[in-house]
This record gives C-alpha cells, structure tokens and sequence, in this order.
C-alpha cells in the first residue's frame, strides 16, 4: 500500500489519518506545533478504542496498531517520500499558498494532492503548484474515519489519471465519492453554509433558541443533527472562513457572515473543540 502524507493534524486532518491508518497504510502526519501532534495522538487513541460503539460493524482493532502505522511530526520534508498527499490545513489561502509551494518542491513529481478544503476553488490551489493536473479536491466529511461518502472536485486542470487514480483510493479505503465541478464552496458547503449562516442570523435577532433551532431540522425535518449544532461540529472558525471565501468570490451579499458568527469566533468559542460555540459540551467527550 503507498504511504500517505497527511498535512495539518487538526480535526481533520487526524480523522484522515486515522481512516487510512486503519485500513493498512502507512501515513505521515504532519503540523507545526509537537503539541498539536500530541492531541492528534490522544484523539485517534481514543476514537479508535470506541470505534466498535461508535461505528458497530467495524473491524477491531487496538488504538496501538493505528498508531502505530502513524508517523507524527513537525518536519514537512518527512512527506517526500509518499505517494498522495492531503492538505488540511486552516482555511486560509494566504497560508496554503506558499505550503503548497513547498509541497511541490518537496514531493516526487507524480505525487496527487488531495486539497480537503471546505470552500477554496480547487482550481486556484492548482496555480500554486507545478502540477495542476495532479490537484484534486478531496473533501472528506467530519468525522472523516465514520463518514461513508467524499465530495470530490474536479479543477479545471486535474487529469482523468488523477481523478481514476483518486477514486480508486478511496474504493480501497471503503469511501463513496460524488465528482462535482470546480466552484467556490463546491455543492456541500455553498448550500451548507448558506444554512448555517441563516441560522445563527434567527438566533441573532432573537427569533428562537440554538436548541429549538436545531430541534426543527432534527424533529421536523429528520435531519441526524440541526444547523448550529452542525456549526460547531466543523467548528465555527471554519465556517466562518468558509464564508468568507464565499463572499469574496461571488460578491454576493446573501453570504455575508452574521456578526454573531464573528463576536463568538473573536472571543475563541469554536464549538466542539472548545467546549462552546451555540451549544456547550464535555469537552472529555467530544474531544
């Protein structure tokens, strides 16, 4: 099995590298920060020992052997030697630009990236490399080991060898995928974020509660979880990021981010992984 690179060890990061530690392959994850990495560790070790309640049909397997196939460090050069890599890092273009220069110097010249953004078009993340047909969206869905489908995108250059070569690997991981083309927020996120964004506004001007709120997708409408609640599972930073993409690319008023939305990522409150964005949580269960 080719090793996988995995760069950014943050919520999604760890979860892609744990789905592929699990089905045999060998990964490289990388971050900045050793204690960044440190919960990444803890956080896998976890997930993986209540994989069996929480994903019952799973095959066992001890937070030891996953761990075990992951290599953890602050070094980027320890990707040179995989053969596809995924970026997870912030959703910000002013820092995935030049990772994405070093990626490529850095990485053998056959090597695909997978660009698991939440909005950026796959196609400008294409530019910043010398391999644009190698550039591919691979937007997996948090938690993305439990998640059964990936959102796949086509930039404007990405090859049919990339995109057979893609789908291939995500068969062999147990992953659905949907090919979508190249647009700002893709399909998910331009209709989800739209979502959650009305949401927050109904809170902001007091038209009902987060719980009730929430309680409406869910009971009225069946969804597994409601808008805000969904917020602060991708973390609110992110959708607020994400918005801000989106608003920038169309010019188009109707994603200007709500000024709520702002106040809690200003004053750190990013849902799940802080303990608090619209709703609060154990942070010993939710980490």
């Amino acid at each position: 099995m080719e090793r996988i690179g995995v760069v950014g060890a943050g919520t999604m990061g760890r979860g892609v590298a744990q789905l592929f530690a699990e089905r045999g392959h060998e990964v490289v994850l990388v971050d900045v920060a050793d204690h960044i990495l440190a919960s990444a560790r803890e956080e896998i070790g976890r997930d993986v020992r209540f994989t069996r309640m929480l994903r019952p049909g799973t095959p066992a397997r001890t937070p030891q052997e996953v761990l075990g196939r992951i290599t953890f460090t602050t070094s980027l050069k320890d990707v040179a030697a995989v053969g596809f890599l995924f970026e997870n890092t912030t959703e910000d273009w002013d820092l995935k630009r030049p990772l994405y220069g070093e990626l490529d110097a850095l990485c053998a010249p056959g090597v695909p990236f997978g660009v698991n953004t939440s909005a950026i078009p796959i196609t400008r993340v294409a530019s910043a490399t010398g391999r644009p047909e190698l550039v591919i969206g691979t937007h997996f869905m948090n938690p993305a080991p439990a998640k059964p489908t990936v959102e796949l995108i086509r930039g404007h250059h990405t090859s049919d060898e990339t995109l057979a070569r893609t789908r291939d690997l995500l068969d062999r991981v147990g992953k659905r995928h949907i090919v979508v083309g190249d647009s700002p927020g893709f399909v998910t996120n331009r209709v989800l974020m739209l979502t959650i964004n009305e949401a927050v506004f109904l809170l902001y001007e007091g038209v009902s509660r987060a719980t009730d709120i929430d309680r409406l997708f869910t009971e009225c409408f069946g969804h597994a979880m409601g808008p805000l609640a969904t917020a602060d599972l991708i973390g609110l930073d992110t959708v607020l990021y994400s918005l801000d993409v989106l608003y920038d690319s169309f010019d188009d008023p109707k994603y200007r981010p709500c000024p709520l939305l702002r106040k809690l990522v200003d004053a750190g409150l990013h849902g799940r992984k802080t303990g608090q964005g619209f709703h609060r949580y154990d942070r010993r269960a939710t980490a």
